[in-house]
């Protein structure tokens, strides 16, 4: 079984009985997919960044527990150790698992960008949570001319939201 499906499963039963947690993240890794795909050469970086993906948001737990709120920086403050535990379980190496906590560390910091893997992770978070949160066109037309740096993001955030924007994905 692909290290991403052990994840997917390992993520749905931590959030099981939470449809709109499930249906997030699931969401975010797909548009992370489909992002990585047109960005990163390198199948171990894509993967990469689907993992992170999936675990993006595994700190919102924890974080309601411990202080009642799931503000982004509790969030990236504590996801990384519950996201390091899962990870290390499904065997996944160290350097990776680094780098996926410190991606899940910074899901929320839109500056500095700390390299295309995380540029990657706030697009596709984004994609999801404009949707989710019902942003108007001129929120996400702005935030997608302040913080959208992929030409494929921006394709997609095009599609998605826009009707009359470019379709060149």
């Amino acid at each position: 079984m692909s290290i991403i499906r052990q994840t997917a499963e390992r993520m749905i039963r931590y959030e099981q009985g939470n449809s709109r947690k499930i249906e997030h993240l699931l969401k975010v890794t797909m548009y992370a997919r489909l992002i990585a795909l047109g960005e990163i050469e390198d199948p171990a970086d894509r993967e990469l960044v689907e993992l992170a993906a999936l675990t993006h948001d595994i700190g919102i737990r924890p974080a309601l527990e411990k202080y009642g709120s799931a503000a982004g920086s509790l969030q990236e403050q504590e996801g990384p150790p519950v996201a390091e535990t899962m990870l290390r379980d499904l065997g996944i190496g160290e350097d990776r698992i680094r780098r996926i906590c410190a991606l899940i560390g910074m899901h929320h910091t839109l500056d500095p960008v700390g390299g295309l893997d995380h540029q990657i992770i706030i697009e596709a978070d984004y994609l999801v949570n404009a949707a989710e949160q019902g942003a108007s066109q001129d929120e996400i037309a702005a935030f997608r001319d302040q913080h959208f740096r992929t030409e494929t993001g921006v394709s997609l955030l095009n599609a998605v939201f826009f009707h009359d924007a470019d379709q060149s994905m």
